[in-house]
């Protein structure tokens, strides 16, 4: 049985679908924003949300590394580019970039952030017990965003995926070939694209990160592939196990399972692992050549009460066990965790507790990619 904590969860999502495709604009996919960050010198549209902490500081934001040279500050959206000095000033030998008055950057204070307890339709109580996390729908966490593009040396401590052809030989073989490659994709509300700006219709229009991975095989190898995406918000393994037949009929070379967050409400780490074992067993007794990656879910905000943290690295653990020939993880668990360790959850949230961005999806499609393609 599903537990009870995940009703909300689902309740969280926006009611209706996606916007219809052809009213977002094409958006121009290039190398440089899916090559692997932490393989680069040059950041390249990192997100920051700037918040000024107390009345009569400056609002500041940090980047993950230490910039040689600030390259372009704009707006999410792409609509405005700040000058600095006028909108921005950065102080070299620091990460931190900080507004003068009179920028034209948004900003919010951190009570800003917050919401009055019961203000809002779904309550997100902070851990602290004051008052509730604010929630963004769609686009809202975006529309406060700034993304920062900049060259640096490197330093990144955190997990560098590695090619996995050894593990999902089949997969490569057939990308090497230009043979076509059909995926399925199954998993929750992250997973059907939740606050890409291309799913909530907004500029720049980009694409979640299962579009994004195709986008970047096809322009690599050459080969046509295939994406049938199966996730459903508000979903956890249970639900995935109940519909795994899906998977079955489209008859896929490779499948992602990407679960984790909704199973985090309260779901022990055996149980987790049972689901998805039982899932990859069930693929296999009928299509025996399929592959999988075990996508280890990124990391929900922290102050939100419903979300028992020290689950996420123990499911990432799990599937660690469960990796082998035929079977590859992708830690986006331990992507975000060391993100975290430099930027704030606002940074890089998409909703305000469990979706990640424009920056946040690309990550996603990063460290997939970086599993199928080699370096």
């Amino acid at each position: 049985m599903r537990p009870a904590l995940l009703v909300l969860v689902a309740a969280l999502l926006p009611a209706a679908a996606a916007p219809a495709a052809d009213a977002v604009k094409p958006w121009k996919c290039s190398a440089a924003s899916l090559r692997p960050f932490w393989l680069s010198q040059t950041m390249e549209g990192e997100s920051v949300l700037f918040v000024q902490d107390k009345a009569d500081g400056r609002p500041r934001a940090s980047l993950l590394f230490e910039p040689t040279q600030v390259l372009s500050v704009s707006a999410s959206s792409g609509a405005i580019t700040y000058q600095e000095s006028r909108d921005y000033v950065w102080k070299p030998g620091t990460r931190e970039i900080t507004l003068p008055a009179g920028s034209r950057v948004v900003f919010r204070t951190p009570q800003d952030l917050r919401r009055p307890a019961g203000s809002q339709r779904h309550r997100l109580t902070h851990r602290d017990g004051n008052g509730e996390i604010l929630f963004g729908a769609t686009h809202e966490y975006h529309d406060l965003q700034t993304v920062v593009t900049y060259a640096h040396q490197g330093g990144w401590a955190g997990p560098r995926p590695s090619f996995a052809g050894d593990q999902l030989p089949r997969t490569v073989k057939r990308l090497s070939e230009k043979q076509p490659l059909t995926i399925a994709l199954l998993g929750d509300s992250i997973s059907t694209g939740c606050n890409a700006s291309g799913w909530a219709n907004v500029a720049p229009f980009q694409p979640p990160y299962q579009d994004l991975l195709v986008m970047n095989l096809q322009a690599v190898y050459g080969a046509k592939v295939t994406l049938h995406n199966f996730a459903v918000g508000g979903t956890d393994t249970a639900w995935g196990l109940a519909n795994i037949g899906k998977v079955i009929e489209a008859k896929p070379d490779l499948v992602i399972l990407a679960f984790g967050m909704n199973d985090a409400a309260g779901r022990p780490a055996d149980q987790y692992q049972a689901n998805i074992r039982a899932m990859i067993a069930a693929v296999r007794q009928a299509l025996p050549e399929a592959e999988f990656i075990l996508v280890a879910t990124m990391l929900g905000n922290e102050n939100w009460t419903i979300l028992r943290h020290e689950r996420f690295p123990q499911y990432r653990d799990a599937l660690i066990e469960l990796c082998g020939s035929g079977v590859a993880l992708a830690d986006l668990t331990g992507m975000w965790a060391e993100l975290l360790r430099h930027k704030q959850d606002w940074d890089l949230t998409g909703n305000g507790v469990n979706h990640p961005n424009d920056f946040g999806h690309r990550v996603y499609a990063q460290v997939l990619s970086s599993l199928l393609i080699a370096p």
